[in-house]
């Protein structure tokens, strides 16, 4: 029988909804819906949703690992064997033995069981992706405004007069955000892109700042020193809702667009005209993603496109705001559950003595660590020193994902017990001593939370193949085999309702709710009869006295920069038809027949003067590791700058070097240098 059940699409974190056609309970397809933030569109990932439900790589069974490799086992061994294993661990080296990295692209619930795992067995040692995305966006808006997350919703978009895109390529990342871009720009926006290479977005913009790789401060500095100078800034705005805007004054002084011409390579012109054309629009939204958070002075980043945006007034009206745009389709979620070290649901602080004793309370123990836990970086050095003895790793991939890929793997062989669980045996799960067949998106139910707040219910369509099973169930069971208190959930939806009592933002945000209310519900949410949030920092905003903190930041040059031996920077991307490392989106035959092999770009002059033709096969080589691709010429980046999309292995070149504040890696700028291999 042919059925059409309403799904919620796993890649980006949009929001987007759809149709998952069955015939007979298999996936056949997807199908438009009407309705949802996506408006019945979907971008080629969308499409190509079902493509990997039934692949013939589904893990199917629990594995284990022996003297003949990895061996099937079933459920009851597993779970008991990895229980005794930790609870081992523990008593014999401590509970900051253990580590946890949680996932983006698992349930709001199955975030919260595993961070809770964590934390009852004694150690704040869990994290998940945005390390490696929008940490700095975490601190950087937290510090700033009082709240990690976009300000505004995506109906704000086309009613802005200005949108500033500032490391993000929204025509790749979030195909079907760009219709409300281009509805904006229809209605008289004025669109301005900073991005060191000329992306599909550019296309459409009024203004392109390519600016080199590593020196948006003092970008955004000089643009702030132009609206200083002409007194383009919103007095009232500043007087009445900031604090520390004469310490921006003084810092910005220095940073004419003149000077950083010389730094960024931006033409002084362009960056006095894109600064007033910003100030002068009257409503205005900031929009960034990776090429703004992926590097050493990330938070840094973030705080000053949040400066100016405050100093402009763009933020808590209609048509305004700060928007970070998520790259997964629960890396918001995941966040709010406290797959983070250093907090509780709805983060609050695992310093705090008040809110530590009612999480206790809550689940069932007379205390919680208050010790700030590893970040995913810190883990992995930690299991390279042999400091870090066990590792249960869910929905992550970090052999691929993370930073100085060698580096990754040895810490990953020096563990004492590596557990992943996953829906297929990827990179990361070969290494491991056990693994945990998992069920994917369509074949378990729970909320997701979109970059714009949005908590949606996730339907089940199909079930599961094999014996997987949603991870929220196995990790119900993990939970009740170490013994720990109030593991009796008999749905997912105990989960969501617990969730209500831990996270103040969720308070009114119920399973029976969501199910009712397909659209979801935009946090915060306090209660059942309030109709959410669309809007943040409309009267106040999340800081202790209501007023966001202005905070002024200087420059810092990359962590590496070009010299003799390696004298080009390289920087990395994604592209629309591939996702991250490719576990689901390259096992679609129609995504991976058109999107099917790594490259480089690489500038006209560059590859003349290295006599590379286009299409060439060539080496990138960094202090970490080489990387073989083909060659692409174009003018889209600029003289100096090979870029790079990351999802076939790249980040054996990427630099592991943390910011200081947000932990997070320098993904984006990487001294390296290029060797012809020839041949096509």
């Amino acid at each position: 029988m042919e059925e059409f059940k309403i799904g919620l699409c796993p890649y980006c974190g949009m929001g987007c909804r759809f149709y998952i056609k069955t015939l007979n309970g298999q996936p056949i397809g997807i199908e438009p819906y009407p309705g949802g933030v996506n408006e019945g569109k979907l971008c080629p990932k969308g499409v190509a949703a079902v493509d990997f439900l039934r692949h013939k790589d589904r893990l199917k069974k629990p594995l284990k690992r022996t003297e003949n490799g990895l061996v099937e086992i079933n459920w009851e061994q597993a779970i008991k064997e990895i229980a005794e294993k930790l609870l081992e661990i523990r008593e014999k080296y401590g509970p900051d033995t253990l580590g946890f990295f949680s996932s983006a692209r698992c349930s709001n619930e199955e975030n919260y069981l595993l961070q809770k795992i964590a934390r009852l067995l004694g150690t704040n040692n869990v994290d998940h992706c945005a390390r490696l995305c929008h940490a700095s966006t975490v601190v950087g808006l937290a510090q700033t405004v009082g709240a990690a997350a976009q300000s505004g919703s995506y109906t704000d978009i086309p009613k802005a007069k200005v949108l500033l895109i500032w490391g993000y390529n929204p025509s790749e990342t979030h195909p079907v955000l760009m219709r409300y871009i281009l509805r904006a720009r229809d209605n008289g926006a004025k669109i301005i892109v900073v991005d060191p290479r000329k992306t599909g977005t550019v296309w459409f913009a009024d203004m392109h700042l390519q600016l080199k790789p590593g020196t948006d401060i003092v970008l955004a500095n000089a643009m702030m020193h132009v609206i200083i100078e002409e007194r383009l800034y919103d007095r009232e705005f500043i007087m009445n809702r900031t604090k520390g805007f004469e310490k921006l004054i003084a810092v910005v002084q220095k940073y004419t667009p003149e000077y950083a011409e010389e730094i960024t390579g931006v033409p002084a012109k362009l960056i006095r005209e894109s600064a007033i054309t910003f100030a002068t629009a009257g409503r205005g939204i900031v929009m960034w993603a990776m090429g703004l958070t992926q590097h050493v002075t990330g938070a840094a980043n973030v705080k000053v496109l949040a400066d100016l945006a405050l100093i402009c007034g763009y933020v808590g009206r209609e048509g305004t705001g700060l928007f970070p745009m998520r790259g997964q389709n629960n890396v918001q979620g995941a966040c709010d559950m406290a797959a983070l070290p250093n907090v509780f649901p709805g983060y609050q602080k695992v310093t705090d003595d008040e809110k530590r004793k009612y999480m206790a309370e809550i689940w069932g123990v007379e205390d919680l660590s208050s010790k700030p836990g590893l970040t995913i970086p810190e883990m992995i050095d930690a299991a390279a020193k042999g400091e870090l003895k066990a590792l249960y790793i869910m929905g992550e991939n970090p052999v691929m994902s993370d930073p100085n890929t060698k580096h990754v793997i040895e810490a990953l062989k020096n563990l004492e017990l590596l557990v992943v669980q996953d829906i297929f045996l990827t990179e990361t799960a070969e290494l491991a001593h056990y693994v945990l067949p998992a069920a994917a998106y369509a074949e378990k139910e729970g909320s997701f939370t979109a970059s714009e707040r949005r908590v949606q219910w996730n339907f089940k369509a199909i079930e599961p193949p094999g014996e997987a099973k949603p991870d929220w169930e196995i990790l119900t069971m993990l939970g009740k085999a170490l013994g720990l208190p109030k593991f009796d959930y008999s749905d997912v939806e105990d989960i969501t309702r617990e969730i209500t009592l831990v996270a103040p933002q969720y308070r009114g945000i119920t399973p029976d709710r969501l199910k009712r209310e397909v659209m979801g519900v935009q946090w915060p949410c306090p209660s059942e009869d309030h109709s959410g949030t669309p809007r943040l920092h409309v009267e106040r905003f999340a800081t202790p006295d209501g007023k966001a903190n202005i905070i002024p930041v200087e420059f810092k040059p990359p962590a590496e920069e070009p010299d003799e031996e390696y004298p080009f920077i390289l920087t990395t991307f994604r592209i629309v038809g591939q996702y991250h490392t490719l576990t689901m989106s390259n096992r679609s035959e129609s995504l991976k027949k058109r999107w099917s092999s790594p490259y480089a770009q690489i500038s006209p002059k560059d590859a003349e003067k290295l006599g590379i033709q286009d299409g060439e096969v060539i080496r990138i080589v960094t202090r970490r590791g080489s990387y073989t691709c083909r060659a692409v010429v174009t003018e889209d980046v600029s003289e100096g700058v090979i870029a790079v999309p990351w999802h076939w292995g790249a980040n054996i070149l990427t630099n592991d070097v943390l910011d200081p504040e947000a932990k997070i890696p320098e993904l984006k700028v990487a001294a390296c240098r290029v060797e012809k291999i020839g041949g096509c």
